[in-house]
């Protein structure tokens, strides 16, 4: 059955349960789901043919010493051989596309929906908790649906045994009968500890990406704004605490996986050892003993099955919800209306009041405060964040800059050299905006990558620009050049810089000075740097931090 990708129409997740979920991808695909059960169990219950088969040939052919039927039986013996690999050729098949179907489809309503939430999305989910949602959690999403087809016929191929194994003998039906669901039932409680344990290990594990995450953006910029040690504790914590959670997941998944195949085989044992007393005792022929040891030999893969299920239902579970969690998150509804360029902005939460059409230095202690701070400012539609971790997609600097608005190119040269970036074309080779940056500008040094990304920043020309540390990657003499031109273009129009660095706060209109979440203290760079030790530290802890990086750099 072909797989036709993208969708056209993805249709509505119901995301009310992670279980409802992980139905709502069955019923997508009822056809392809049908038939990966069709095939699952004609492959599974094809399973059963070559130990009814090899026991006729032991009764009918070897034991009564005629090879025309032995040969016959031998042949049948093939014949099944081939049709089995053929099942089992066709059910795989069919199950890798139902598997890629629900990945694709669930990374298509998540990427729709993200696309929804825009700023939302970033105050609300960590971005290692979004990444872990859109890579690894899909996979084990789609892993889940193996029981669809795989899983069904375990359950068929399970109940024929039993019925095949009653006609041979009564007693080695019960011990099946029973023997099976005692086998999960065994590894239940495994399974409800595994999935606390699991849920638990990948929140962690969120949080952990977006610390690398925030570390791997530059120690530069981590040093630009303070942070450098205090990101680098709070990494070592998390890292710790990660580290003894993913042992107790490993703990209760490596029982799982010795019981899986160590209880099968004592089942096996306990079944070969009965169905051999009774054909020592006459009770069975030596071809029905041979029979039944294959019947339950088979039945190893449906009791895997069984096992493989559960286990990835229980991981499936868990990632379904962190899915559906982005999924039921909606875009604010409560922003304010969209001000206009001379109105002051206000931070109920840190009690920051940015003048209306002012440069502003938002200078905080704690970089986690001033990235809250700006995080909460944003989300209209007349403002703009720019941080240093803004994507850029590949095209060519003119496609880059205009970001899907219509400018002249006279404007976007007015961009690129209000962010010093002019140079950044002229490196590129023509020198033009033809020029192509490759994807997140790979092509290009940090600096570089900074400086177009505050061009493409200031091309959009919003009411309102809240930029975060814009010139943590460039050096003393292009960060007064970057900081005046920006001062320049922006005149008449309210513009926030978040930076801890002398030359940015000399230069802005007012700085804000925030301390424990809250604005402690507002004026000038200079009348800071005289009034109150607290800046005054900060201030001289970032020219340490930059001088110390130069160095290590030289």
């Amino acid at each position: 059955m072909p797989l036709t990708i993208p969708h056209q129409t993805v249709g509505v997740p119901d995301t009310r349960s992670p279980v409802r979920y992980l139905l709502w991808l069955v019923k997508c695909q009822p056809g392809r789901v049908s038939l990966g059960a069709l095939l699952g169990t004609a492959w599974t219950v094809g399973l059963i043919l070559p130990p009814y088969l090899i026991s006729r040939a032991i009764d009918d052919g070897l034991r009564h010493d005629d090879l025309g039927a032995l040969a016959a039986w031998v042949l049948a013996i093939a014949a099944a051989g081939a049709l089995n690999a053929t099942l089992g050729i066709l059910r795989h098949r069919t199950m890798t596309f139902i598997r890629a179907d629900a990945s694709f489809r669930t990374v298509e309503v998540l990427s729709r929906h993200i696309a929804r939430l825009g700023a939302t999305l970033a105050r609300k989910f960590a971005s290692g908790e979004v990444v872990s949602a859109g890579t690894t959690d899909i996979g084990q999403v789609a892993m889940v649906l193996t029981i669809t087809g795989p899983g069904v016929g375990a359950v068929i191929a399970y109940v024929v045994v039993a019925v095949l194994l009653w006609t041979t003998s009564p007693l080695l039906a019960a011990v099946v009968l029973l023997g099976v669901p005692a086998i999960t039932l065994l590894i239940g409680p495994l399974l409800t500890r595994l999935e606390r344990a699991e849920s638990s290990y990948r929140t962690q594990q969120g949080m952990l990406t977006t610390r690398s995450n925030d570390i791997a953006a530059g120690l530069r910029i981590l040093a630009g704004v303070g942070g450098r040690e205090i990101f680098a504790r709070r990494y070592q914590e998390r890292s710790r605490a990660l580290v003894t959670e993913g042992y107790r997941v490993g703990a209760v998944t490596s029982r799982i996986q010795a019981l899986a195949v160590g209880l099968p085989a004592v089942f096996l044992a306990v079944v070969i050892w009965l169905s051999a007393r009774m054909a020592a005792s006459g009770d069975i022929t030596v071809g029905e003993m041979v029979a039944v040891y294959g019947y339950v030999a088979m039945l190893v893969v449906p009791v895997s099955f069984f096992i493989e299920g559960a286990y990835d239902l229980t991981r499936g579970r868990v990632a379904a919800r962190r899915i559906i969690d982005v999924l039921n998150l909606n875009p604010d509804a409560s922003l304010p209306s969209d001000p206009a360029a001379t109105t002051d902005l206000i931070d109920q939460v840190s009690g920051l009041r940015a003048p209306g059409g002012r440069l502003l230095g938002l200078a905080a202690a704690d970089p986690s405060d001033a990235i809250a701070i700006t995080e909460r400012l944003a989300g209209n539609q007349r403002r703009l964040l720019s941080t240093n971790d803004s994507y850029l997609f590949a095209g060519t600097v003119r496609d880059v800059l205009q970001a899907g608005r219509s400018r002249t190119d006279a404007e976007l040269w007015a961009a690129l050299e209000a962010a010093s970036a002019d140079d950044v074309v002229m490196s590129l080779g023509e020198g033009e905006l033809d020029a192509v940056v490759d994807a997140q500008g790979r092509n290009l040094s940090g600096g570089q990558r900074q400086r177009l990304r505050l061009a493409r920043a200031i091309a959009v020309d919003p009411d309102i620009l809240i930029l975060v540390e814009p010139t943590s990657a460039v050096d003393a003499d292009t960060e007064t050049r970057i900081v005046r031109r920006v001062a320049r273009q922006r005149a008449g129009r309210t513009t926030i810089i978040a930076s801890t660095s002398p030359i940015v706060l000399h230069h802005v209109d007012t700085v804000a000075f925030v301390a424990a979440g809250k604005v402690v203290a507002i004026g000038t760079h200079h009348d800071l740097l005289t009034t109150h030790p607290d800046y005054r530290a900060m201030v001289s802890r970032s020219l340490a931090d930059e001088d110390e990086l130069d160095r290590a750099e030289g």
